[in-house]
């Protein structure tokens, strides 16, 4: 059941609606300003974070008194049976 404020304020939404002609609301130019500003926005984000994901070496350099220790743990282990 509805209480009476929140008819009062479904019938100022719906006049609202009302007075809009739906055939003439459109984005314009604002719309498309800031559209091509997120877009570019987004393309120089992802040109940046390439640039920094190429400068990431992901090859594990050996420890000085670990030189015997690397090639055992270079294999993977086996899985536990349980």
């Amino acid at each position: 059941m509805m209480s009476a404020t929140s008819t009062l304020a479904l019938t100022h939404f719906v006049t609202l609606a009302d007075s809009f002609d739906k055939d003439k609301v459109t984005p314009g130019v604002l719309g498309f300003i800031v559209f091509a500003v997120i877009g570019g926005a987004v393309w120089l984000l992802m040109k940046s974070m390439n640039k920094q994901m190429k400068k990431v070496d992901f090859e594990e350099q050996p420890e000085d008194g670990d030189a015997a220790g690397t090639a055992a743990s270079a294999t993977a282990p086996e899985p536990k049976a349980g």
